[in-house]
């Protein structure tokens, strides 16, 4: 009999949601680091965006609102910083995984401002733990960042599933430790062809029902 699963653990970046920019200026160089590849012109787009609303919003740094203006910038920076799309179906795919009774956590190639973008986009509640490659000193494909995961989850691989978007990074590195590893493929263009089509999703909302398969 086959063990039941118990968790899933999430990659973050163009599988729960999409970075579009980051924060301000020196930005640029920051998201590069984490490999991140945006130009100056789009950092500044957003910048501009997210100034313009809040001086029109909040004129003067909104001291007559009760701001000071550190408040102010931090407030601007936040909005340049958030232009983080959340995909559609992300929400409700956590949803519906939590309410199957599966504990959800977090492995990704980010540095430790994954927390806050989280919170800001809302999702940060659905997780038990999150993993960033910056706090665990190692980076998937690292077999060892998932065996981080799986002591936080206290279970075997095989009761752990994990859902990525990289074909390396997630669905390859994970299957390596025993983990049902799932494929997301929204446009199609992984074309290997050892992953069968079981593995593979075109959108998170066929996520559950698959996951369903492996609760008997």
């Amino acid at each position: 009999m086959r063990a039941t699963l118990r968790w899933v653990i999430w990659d973050v970046k163009d599988t729960l949601l999409k970075v579009r920019a980051s924060v301000g200026e020196q930005y640029c160089k920051e998201a590069e680091r984490v490999g991140l590849n945006l130009s100056p012109v789009e950092v500044d787009a957003a910048f501009r965006q997210a100034y313009q609303h809040h001086s029109s919003r909040y004129p003067n740094y909104g001291i007559t609102q009760g701001l000071d203006g550190r408040s102010w910038w931090m407030k601007v920076v936040r909005d340049t910083f958030c232009q983080c799309r959340v995909f559609p179906d992300s929400k409700k795919t956590l949803e519906r995984c939590t309410s199957l009774g599966l504990k959800l956590g977090v492995v990704s190639n980010f540095d430790s401002r994954l927390e806050e973008i989280l919170r800001v986009c809302g999702l940060l509640s659905h997780f038990r733990f999150l993993i960033t490659s910056e706090d665990a000193g190692i980076a998937k494909p690292s077999p060892a960042i998932f065996d981080q995961a799986l002591q936080k989850c206290g279970v075997v691989a095989a009761n752990v599933a994990h859902i990525g978007d990289h074909y390396v990074n997630d669905y390859l590195a994970s299957r390596s430790v025993g983990i049902h590893g799932f494929l997301l493929d929204r446009h199609n263009k992984h074309k290997q062809p050892d992953v069968p089509q079981e593995h593979r999703l075109s959108s998170l909302e066929e996520l559950p029902s698959l996951l369903q398969q492996h609760m008997h």
